[in-house]
């Protein structure tokens, strides 16, 4: 956060507090600045990472020879509708396939996903490095793309400016809006919805065919 232009100072939670004026939620801001669709800032990237730590992550995953994907097909298991947003990684096996480089850029492995990722060693697997959201940020850089489920990391690629393609359940978070495959917040962002609910497998259709379409 501490990226961000202005004169923007972050204190930690339970530190004492500067002097300041005025005190607002960070989701009631819109409504203080009075903020409609059509007025949401988008200007990216507005978040950056950190110089060294790319520097680091490039010279760790070496030269690209192929489309590197970042991918993240699960969140925060603590996360009251987790089941509905993440996918197991075993629906993924179509995309898995296709011939890119394909990077796993979340914090946490489940262990039905580790099982399935020992049938694609070409799949490179990162959660060791990635300690804080810089680690995650540096990584982002590196990737050509990011597709991801609804979670922090596809608002951190959104907010970096980079490629994102962001799988949604049929029920999304109120900021996907409905009807759309675009993100009035991020406009590097594409939208792949469930047709109907728990339809995953059309979801990954999709991502397998724009991908194919796009870079094939």
């Amino acid at each position: 956060m501490r990226t961000l232009e202005g004169n923007i100072e972050v204190v930690k939670s339970g530190a004492p507090l500067p002097t300041f004026d005025f005190q607002c939620p960070i989701m009631s801001l819109p409504l203080a600045f009075k903020t409609t669709v059509d007025m949401i800032p988008a200007d990216v990237p507005y978040l950056f990472s950190n110089v060294d730590k790319q520097k680091e992550w490039k010279e760790r995953l070496g030269v690209k020879t192929k489309l590197r994907v970042g991918l993240v097909c699960s969140g925060s298991t603590t996360h009251q509708d987790d089941s509905k947003r993440s996918i197991p990684l075993k629906f993924m096996s179509e995309l898995l396939n296709l011939p890119f480089e394909f990077h796993i850029v979340q914090k946490e492995i489940r262990p039905d996903d580790a099982e399935v990722l020992v049938e694609f060693p070409h799949v490179k697997i990162h959660h060791e490095n990635l300690i804080d959201f810089s680690d995650t940020a540096a990584l982002i850089n590196e990737m050509d793309i990011i597709i991801s489920v609804d979670t922090s990391v596809a608002h951190l690629a959104g907010a970096l400016g980079k490629p994102v393609w962001i799988l949604l359940s049929w029920v999304p978070d109120f900021r996907w809006l409905l009807d759309r495959t675009d993100s009035p917040w991020y406009p590097t962002a594409t939208l792949f919805r469930q047709p109907e609910l728990g339809n995953w497998e059309r979801v990954i259709d999709d991502v397998c065919q724009r991908l194919k379409d796009q870079f094939l």
